[in-house]
């Protein structure tokens, strides 16, 4: 598999696989996280002008897609009932689907962002138990709780290289 940044291109690919991941997640219990219009093709139109876009290939076909960016997460300033492993600079990664043609994207992704940037945080919503149990596998410490700027509850993970 390769990682490469999403093209315009790409758009109507990684909205289906968005799709195909909105009807997975509700089947597995976790109809809210994501509504009907999130996310929108503007928003990863946007991503991908500021190069924050990701594509996970395989065998030439986009099979994952994920956002990824060595920045500050605003609302990852504010974490209750815990706190980050460490104050250093983080990669931040959002949005991790895949089109469930093959297992181990979103590990394989995680990899990826952990090997840019040896300091990852992550959040998701308490009822996606796919990311949770990938996180879980892939070694990420649960750190504590974090708000959007909506006011919703995100479980907030983080994992550091030595």
């Amino acid at each position: 598999m390769i990682i490469r940044h999403t093209t315009i291109q790409d758009v109507p690919c990684v909205m289906d696989i968005y799709q195909h991941a909105k009807i997975l997640m509700t089947k597995n219990g976790n109809p809210h996280q994501w509504n009907s219009s999130y996310p929108t093709s503007a928003l990863i139109q946007n991503d991908i002008n500021h190069h924050k876009s990701y594509v996970c290939e395989w065998q030439g076909k986009i099979v994952g897609t994920f956002y990824y960016a060595i920045e500050r997460e605003k609302t990852y300033d504010i974490i209750t009932n815990g706190d980050w492993l460490n104050t250093d600079p983080y990669g931040v990664i959002h949005r991790i689907a895949s089109n469930g043609v093959i297992s181990g994207i979103g590990s394989f992704c995680l990899d990826w962002a952990l090997n840019q940037w040896g300091n990852l945080k992550i959040d998701t919503h308490r009822d996606n138990t796919i990311m949770r149990n990938i996180l879980h596998k892939n070694n990420f410490t649960y750190c504590g709780i974090i708000y959007l700027e909506n006011g919703e509850e995100r479980l907030a993970y983080q994992k550091t290289t030595p």
